[in-house]
């Protein structure tokens, strides 16, 4: 039997799936091979296949915050449909919750305010799914995920599973001990929160008022979120401003006119368009202000270079 036919066996496989279907941005070539799993036994056994195989995996969550090359992606790409999320337990102190990591972050913020529970109200804007809120330490309004987050399941290439603690995840602004790549084969497979008790009314005004905000200042369209990292000296909207990239365009790839650290494709948008503009921002404002830009956006398969 072939690898496709091992997967088969998992879940639903797909050959050579346009990326440019499951991100935001629209943009992306190929996956050699493309497989949806929407339980955590199909997310364990399909990710544990493709370690047997000496296949190359990544796993996607919302395909959000991320530039898939025009070459597309080599090997498995992983789809994380895992959406359960269990009954909060309480302790006298605090509440815990536990989550697979497919569930949306958005909606789950929703779910916890609607419980009772606060700690997440800031998350209810945020597109992508709890595995990848990990690996970036997802934020938004002041609030990241290292605000709540207790610890994590980890799937090891060899089918043990391990309750990382979140102390031991490296969380900073942006970024873990993943996108250091210290756990690169490494699947999240659940969550555990820390959560504070309240009252539902405050958690749901609250997020109102925060979705409010966020769509006054967010763009439509389709895009990948916030483009860079803030550095320390200048929100990166002020810099890109200052340096006359607002509204600028390399093909079908625009800086946005509403909020200049949004990089949106406006047609037919290539990787190569998105990545030339982003260069060219890098470029201009190091030689403007000598800062060097950090990209927030992720960048996966071939054609980046």
């Amino acid at each position: 039997m072939t690898l496709r036919d091992d997967l088969q066996a998992i879940a639903d496989v797909r050959q050579n799936e346009p990326m440019s279907r499951h991100t935001t941005f629209g943009i992306g070539g190929p996956a050699d091979l493309y497989v949806v799993a929407q339980t955590r036994e199909e997310l364990t056994r399909a990710s544990l296949a493709a370690r047997e195989a000496g296949t190359p995996l990544f796993v996607l969550g919302s395909g959000s915050n991320i530039l898939v090359g025009d070459g597309g992606i080599r090997g498995i790409v992983l789809e994380n449909q895992t959406a359960a999320i269990g009954e909060p337990v309480s302790s006298k102190d605090d509440t815990h919750l536990t989550v697979e990591s497919g569930v949306p972050f958005a909606s789950l913020a929703r779910h916890v305010g609607r419980r009772g529970l606060q700690g997440l109200e800031w998350a209810a804007g945020i597109p992508g799914t709890m595995g990848g809120a990990v690996v970036y330490n997802a934020g938004a309004y002041g609030g990241c995920l290292a605000d709540a987050l207790h610890s994590v399941t980890l799937l090891h290439p060899d089918g043990r599973e391990e309750a990382v603690p979140a102390a031991d995840l490296g969380l900073a602004y942006r970024s873990s001990v993943f996108t250091r790549g210290l756990l690169r084969d490494r699947v999240v497979l659940d969550l555990t929160f820390t959560l504070a008790g309240g009252e539902a009314a405050d958690s749901l005004s609250r997020i109102d008022e925060l979705e409010t905000r966020r769509k006054a200042s967010s763009p439509r369209g389709r895009n990948a979120g916030s483009t860079f990292k803030n550095p320390d000296e200048h929100p990166v909207w002020w810099l890109i401003d200052q340096v006359g990239m607002r509204g600028h365009r390399i093909g079908d790839a625009q800086i946005s006119d509403k909020h200049s650290n949004y990089f949106l494709n406006v047609g037919a948008a290539t990787a190569a368009d998105v990545l030339g503009l982003i260069e060219l921002t890098r470029k201009r404002v190091q030689e403007e202000f000598a800062i060097e830009l950090e990209t927030e956006v992720s960048f996966e398969g071939e054609g980046l270079t």
